[in-house]
């Protein structure tokens, strides 16, 4: 089992000794496609899964969620939060262990989703369905001090519902002066760099697990995919994320790494429950 660089108290006495720099953006990888933000008084959660409901569910089946990274934080110390979000229905990005354990922590909690996913999510959540914030593409909202909007993502094609709303979405948030894109789940498709580029994106937080047939669920970006993504988005950073959680689904950083050095590309491979941050305003 791979030990977080930080977990638990130590890692939320990390958190909190972030929170007191007021006018410095703070990110912390929690394993697989989650990361916690902090900017000023405003705190969001993306995509987080902090439980094991995954490995429960596949035990004794002939795909096994074998957990290689223990959980960083359980999510009711997360009572900080202002915001969290889900970039598509899958567990790993719409845990209801986790998302209802937020919810009863952080009573004023607000939620991003896909707008295709609405009743999806309310069902999962036993939640209100006016509840959460639904995006689409090209859509934007600001929500707790962060200004996130939508960018389709393919897992692995760009699907839409009936009324043609993205079930798949990354976001561009823009925070403090910086813009992260989060991909979510997403193969490269034309046109994707181009729709970034004019956002220039401070941070991009890209999956490099890949598209492997063998293992049975829908694809991503492999390592050099993502470098590629990266510097033809035109990324001033870009942070690795969606390896290490599964056995059965995961890669090494070895080879994106590899291409982002090829390219010029500046990365930051963090270690889960890591913080990294931009120096000063709009630097990194």
């Amino acid at each position: 089992m791979i030990e977080p660089l930080l977990k638990d108290e130590r890692f939320l006495e990390d958190v909190e000794r972030a929170r007191c720099e007021q006018d410095r953006l703070h990110l912390w990888w929690l394993g697989q496609s989650g990361f916690l933000i902090h900017w000023r008084k405003s705190c969001l959660l993306i995509d987080p899964y902090l439980s094991d409901s995954l490995t429960r569910k596949y035990t004794s089946t002939d795909k096994p969620h074998v957990r290689m990274t223990a959980r960083v934080v359980a999510p009711e110390k997360l009572n900080f939060i202002d915001v969290v979000t889900s970039s598509h229905n899958h567990t790993d990005h719409l845990d209801a262990e986790t998302l209802l354990t937020l919810r009863q922590a952080n009573p004023t909690l607000q939620m991003v989703i896909p707008e295709a996913n609405r009743s999806f999510v309310a069902e999962r959540l036993n939640a209100d369905a006016a509840w959460p914030i639904g995006l689409d593409d090209g859509t934007s909202a600001g929500v707790a001090g962060f200004e996130f909007t939508g960018i389709p993502s393919a897992h692995e094609t760009v699907e839409r519902d009936e009324a043609g709303r993205c079930k798949f979405l990354g976001y561009v948030i823009g925070v403090g002066g910086l813009r992260i894109y989060h991909s979510g789940d997403t193969v490269g498709y034309e046109g994707l760099s181009a729709r970034l580029r004019p956002f220039q994106v401070d941070v991009a937080l890209l999956p490099i697990n890949g598209a492997n047939p063998e293992r049975r669920v829908a694809g991503n970006l492999n390592g050099v995919e993502a470098a590629r993504l990266a510097h033809d988005a035109g990324a001033r950073l870009v942070v690795p994320c969606h390896y290490e959680m599964f056995a059965f689904n995961t890669a090494s950083p070895a080879e994106f790494i590899e291409e982002a050095e090829r390219l010029s590309q500046p990365y930051r491979v963090l270690q889960c429950g890591e913080r990294t941050e931009p120096i000063g305003a709009n630097k990194l």
